[in-house]
C-alpha cells in the first residue's frame, strides 16, 4: 500500500511510501525486477467459457505482484533521492560555513598585515625620534 500525499511528492520528501506485506518493508534489493515478474500477460491462446475467469484472476494477480515490485522500486528510490537532498543540504550548510570562515579568517589576516605594517612603522620612526633626541640622528 502507498501511503502519503501523492500531490507533494516531487517537491517534499517527508512523505512516506512504504510497501509492506506481512514480513515487514520490503527493500529495492529485496525485491528484483525481473522479466518474468514484469510479464503479466501469457499470450492469445484460446480461452474457453469456463476457464475465463480462472485467466483473469491470474492475469490480476500477476499484475498485482509486477506493480507491487514497480511501487517497491520506485518507492526505494524516492527515499533515495530525499536522503541525497538532505546530504546535499548539509554540505551546501557546512560550504556556507567554511566560506564564513575564510572571509572572517582572510579579514582577521588583513587586519594583522596592517597593524604589522603600522607598528613597524611607528616602531621606526620611534627609533629615529630617540636617536635624534640623543643627538644621534642624521
Amino acid at each position: 500500500m502507498i501511503t502519503g500525499d501523492r500531490s507533494s511528492a516531487p517537491t517534499d520528501c517527508r512523505w512516506a511510501a512504504d510497501i509492506s506485506d506481512s514480513k515487514g518493508v520490503k527493500k529495492l534489493s529485496d525485491i528484483k525486477l525481473t522479466k518474468e515478474k514484469m510479464h503479466t500477460f501469457s499470450g492469445h491462446e484460446k480461452i474457453g467459457t469456463f476457464k475465463a475467469g480462472e485467466k483473469l484472476t491470474e492475469f490480476g494477480e500477476k499484475q498485482n505482484s509486477a506493480n507491487e515490485a514497480l511501487a517497491a522500486n520506485v518507492n526505494d528510490l524516492i527515499k533515495r533521492v530525499c536522503a541525497l537532498e538532505d546530504k546535499q543540504i548539509q554540505n551546501e550548510d557546512i560550504m556556507r560555513k567554511i566560506a564564513n570562515e575564510l572571509a572572517t579568517f582572510k579579514k582577521e589576516l588583513d587586519r594583522v598585515r596592517l597593524t604589522e605594517k603600522l607598528n613597524s612603522g611607528a616602531i621606526e620612526r620611534l627609533d629615529r625620534a630617540i636617536k635624534l633626541s640623543e643627538g644621534d640622528g642624521k
